[in-house]
């Protein structure tokens, strides 16, 4: 997941630097002028806010207890949904790909937090840890997750939710989300502590929604409210940026059609402390209710906004370090094959590994590299869930430190719930799927949508490949990848880390399915069924 990592890596680089105090960017007055929508009279707007870590149990077990009133008005009073699916991996930077655009990673092209591109013989990472970035160097960090991340690796060819409305003649906002292309020009407002040691420049020319708040890099508010964007407030990607934009819009009757706005707080607290913690939860209940209280109560929001509240993954909790809960790649694979952060290949290194969290690509990036070795070496770790690859159309997979394996591929006769037709061929238990043979159906259980999300991974991006996933208390690791022992982690297939909450309060339309992927749909179809984008 995105999960406030790029931005430690800004704040790394001031160690680095004596220059004191940050370069304000000018106020940008064009957002708040055209973002307001044009007067659409019996149409609601809709405001999407994602709660980054967000999970149903914890939603369940504060209101058990009486201590989350706002979320308990919310769903009695509109509609919950324990069971949306998320994207894979489970990382918010590929997660928001996916929902901004409506398609898995094989259609958006973002595999992950960090991922290797064979076509440029780079490893990509938009932020995984502060080690990391040191070894791989900041500038390629800091070039990667600020401007290409949105300009090139984001699939030009898939159009995002914000360049649909514009086409349609409405107006969006994105406040603090990392994937925000969009049509309308914009300036990112670069701090001199950070372009001063690195190579950014000091303006990055951007497209996003008419209004896009990120942060101290883009403030269209300054000038008109104090927002908290100074580096003890994460340069202002937090709840309080976030609550406070929105509320500002409301009072000043600037609200777009479509606004999503991002809340990174629980995330961070619950890879600390582990899934269980209430803690932020009920902050987040205290702005909910705050929140509607600034459209003057709860009946009133209902009368002139949609608002949708969901996670984007859950998390695993990860067992304590004298329980042996990292996977050492490197270690199983042969350290003395796998290429380090930030190394130059040579033709002795074999693999290059991009951990994310309790998934990892493992790439063959020598001719002589044998997948088929690598798979044989991973196999016989019993903490490994499952191990997969692609070959000639298929997709295979095979469980850690079991001889069960499964292969499988698009187009068939059995269909699963989603409506998606399947060929597969071998144990179905390593993936946890049933067939039903009378009505040529199939059943998902511990791993939701695994077919069409694990098929997509493999085809986000070119070169050869594994994917490896780590069995539930466990995470894989790289020489400096981040460690989470005894707190929280996702990245991977499993349910626990797949299955996230989606509140709607003010509408009875609910999407097709129940999966992130089907809910830009489902935003387009709430706003104007007459609307045309592209699938």
């Amino acid at each position: 997941m995105w999960k406030l990592r790029w931005l430690r890596v800004l704040s790394l680089i001031l160690l680095w630097t004596l220059v004191a105090g940050c370069q304000h960017a000018k106020p940008k007055e064009e957002d708040l002028i055209r973002i307001k929508s044009v007067n659409r009279e019996h149409n609601k707007k809709v405001i999407l806010l994602v709660a980054d870590s967000l999970m149903s149990q914890t939603i369940d077990y504060g209101m058990r207890q009486n201590e989350l009133p706002t979320f308990r008005y919310l769903i009695e009073h509109g509609q919950y949904y324990k069971d949306l699916v998320s994207s894979f991996p489970t990382m918010s930077v590929s997660i928001d790909s996916t929902l901004i655009t409506g398609r898995y990673p094989d259609g958006h092209r973002i595999p992950g937090l960090t991922w290797y591109s064979g076509t440029d013989r780079k490893t990509v990472n938009y932020g995984t840890g502060p080690l990391e970035v040191l070894q791989q160097g900041i500038d390629p960090v800091l070039a990667d997750a600020v401007i290409h991340l949105n300009s090139t690796h984001l699939n030009p060819k898939v159009s995002t939710i914000y360049e649909d409305l514009a086409r349609s003649g409405l107006k969006s906002g994105s406040i603090n989300g990392l994937i925000y292309r969009g049509s309308a020009n914009h300036t990112l407002s670069v701090p001199g502590w950070i372009h001063g040691p690195s190579s950014l420049p000091k303006q990055i020319h951007v497209k996003g929604p008419d209004l896009l708040a990120l942060g101290t890099l883009s403030n269209p508010f300054e000038g008109f409210i104090d927002m908290p964007t100074g580096l003890g407030n994460r340069m202002g990607i937090n709840n309080d940026y976030s609550m406070k934009a929105l509320k500002y819009l409301i009072k000043d009757g600037k609200l777009p059609d479509f606004l999503y706005v991002y809340l990174p707080d629980l995330d961070q607290e619950l890879h600390k402390n582990g899934p269980s913690s209430l803690k932020g939860v009920k902050a987040l209940d205290d702005q909910l209710h705050s929140l509607l209280q600034t459209f003057g109560s709860p009946d009133q929001a209902l009368q002139e906004v949609i608002l949708v509240i969901m996670g984007d993954s859950g998390m695993t909790q990860i067992l304590p370090a004298n329980q042996n809960p990292e996977i050492d790649l490197p270690s199983i694979l042969g350290d003395v094959r796998v290429l380090s952060p930030g190394e130059t290949a040579t033709k002795d290194k074999e693999f290059t590994l991009a951990v994310n969290e309790t998934m990892a690509y493992v790439y063959a990036i020598h001719e002589k590299a044998s997948l088929e070795e690598a798979v044989t070496l991973l196999h016989q770790d019993s903490r490994i869930d499952f191990i997969a690859w692609q070959d000639q159309g298929w997709v295979y997979a095979v469980q850690g430190s079991a001889s069960k394996q499964l292969r499988y591929k698009a187009g068939g006769t059995l269909t699963d719930p989603y409506k998606q037709t399947w060929t597969l061929e071998g144990d179905l238990k390593v993936l946890d799927v049933e067939a039903n043979d009378t009505n040529h159906t199939l059943i998902y259980g511990e791993y939701p949508d695994v077919l069409k999300r694990l098929s997509s991974a493999m085809n986000s991006q070119t070169g050869r490949f594994l994917v490896v996933t780590a069995k539930p208390g466990y995470e894989l690791s790289d020489k400096s990848s981040p460690s989470h022992k005894g707190g929280g982690g996702h990245g991977s297939i499993r349910s626990a880390e797949s299955l996230v909450p989606l509140i709607i309060y003010g509408s009875d339309q609910k999407p097709q399915f129940l999966r992130i992927v089907d809910l830009k749909a489902y935003f387009l179809d709430l706003l104007t069924k007459k609307i045309q984008y592209n699938e």
